[in-house]
């Protein structure tokens, strides 16, 4: 099994490949000890041709490879592409289009939530895959032929995954879902993060919209400093540790020397100086510009409570009737949000979620809908509302 390594031989991989239909992409990479992921290998596979790339050799320019990834008229296949696309996004500003991805085909045939990729092989393609080298260092050079082997296995196996997706999806008519998390995962705002925003994944419960301006301000420092610097953004400052500065909000060196999450010393240091001039600014914030404050839900009512939970029964009833899996329809929060709110924004309001889903949760709410029991099994009850009353 031989690596492409020269740029000339990636050229002529690609122009073979660019006149197929389709064509399975995957690759492996590193992030341990990055903040972007450092790509290492790619591997491609046509109905007939197939090819693993090194991207770490030497003088290879891998434009050839984002020329393909950007042809309109290949059909680019994937299995969970969303960091397979980050890493394109970052390395040429390319978001491969059009793609199927497997994973999201195989949550709309109702193969589960997140369905891992060796399961899928398993039940689809008849196959078994060696998943020892899953976690081997792929940056190591030269690559094993048990390294290899693993790795090309993944995009053939990928064709015969994808006939199979697609005969699925053409029977039950379910193809326009598909169509519709396609554009979103092929839209270039799904790739654009903000380090203002990166307070998000932090989690911790905030009483006052200065703890909360300290935590964006803080978070954003640190996106900023992982990227500037390409290391995990633990090394910079860990969750924890900006978690209890947002509660705490330390305006001096010994109130930040007394925090429990920072290592001693820490508040002397460059880094100490610069977290105290992200909580100066996150304290100065103008309230009006800071987004609303979540206080989790001890704010809401027991009837929306109870509401969310009869939401969340009806829509497992449902799924289970389509054969869907139900993260795939909707969020524990994106329930909460209907349960609350009629008109809440969330994709469970839109396309196809909608059709399956959104429209009935507003009928349950409504009472033209429930929950019941027809012939022993759990079911969706229709009720008949005369207009009059409806109309009330």
């Amino acid at each position: 099994m031989k690596l492409i390594t020269d740029t000339e031989s990636l050229a002529r991989l690609c122009s073979d490949l660019g006149r197929d239909e389709f064509v399975t992409v995957d690759t492996e990479f590193m992030r341990e000890s990055t903040y972007w992921p450092d790509l290492c290998l790619i591997q491609l596979a046509g109905s007939d041709v197939t090819g693993l790339i090194d991207p770490l050799a030497p003088g290879l320019d891998l434009q050839p490879f984002f020329d393909l990834m950007s042809k309109p008229d290949v059909l680019k296949v994937f299995h969970a592409a969303r960091q397979d696309i980050e890493i394109m996004v970052h390395r040429a500003g390319i978001v491969p289009r059009p793609v199927f991805d497997t994973q999201i085909a195989a949550m709309v045939c109702g193969f589960g939530d997140q369905v891992g990729y060796e399961a899928i092989v398993r039940k689809l393609a008849k196959a078994q895959i060696d998943k020892s080298s899953r976690f081997t260092d792929w940056s190591r050079r030269p690559l094993t032929d048990k390294q290899l082997a693993y790795a090309l296995a993944d995009v053939t196996h990928l064709r015969v995954v994808y006939a199979q997706l697609k005969l699925q999806l053409d029977s039950t008519g379910r193809e326009h879902w598909l169509r519709e998390e396609m554009d979103i995962l092929t839209n270039p705002a799904t790739y654009r993060t903000e380090p203002e925003d990166a307070w998000r994944r932090i989690k911790v419960r905030l009483k006052s919209k200065k703890q909360l301006g300290v935590l964006v301000a803080v978070s954003a420092w640190r996106e900023h400093e992982s990227r500037e610097k390409n290391v995990p953004r633990s090394r910079i400052l860990k969750d924890d540790a900006i978690s209890e500065i947002a509660v705490q909000m330390p305006q001096s060196r010994q109130a930040l020397g007394e925090l429990r999450a920072l290592p001693k010393g820490f508040a002397n240091s460059r880094t100490g100086d610069a977290i105290l001039t992200a909580v100066k600014a996150g304290l100065e914030a103008d309230p009006k510009s800071l987004p609303a404050l979540d206080n989790g839900r001890d704010d809401v009512s027991e009837q929306t409570q109870a509401t969310a939970e009869i939401l969340k029964l009806a829509l497992k009833v449902v799924c289970g009737q389509e054969g869907i899996a139900p993260k795939l329809i909707a969020s524990s929060s994106d329930i909460e949000a209907i349960a609350e709110n009629d008109a809440a924004d969330v994709a469970l309001r839109h396309g196809w979620r909608c059709e399956v889903f959104g429209n009935l949760a507003l009928d349950i709410k409504a009472g033209r809908a429930m929950i019941g029991l027809r012939d022993g099994k759990v079911t969706i009850v229709r009720q008949d509302i005369p207009k009059a009353e409806a109309a009330e």
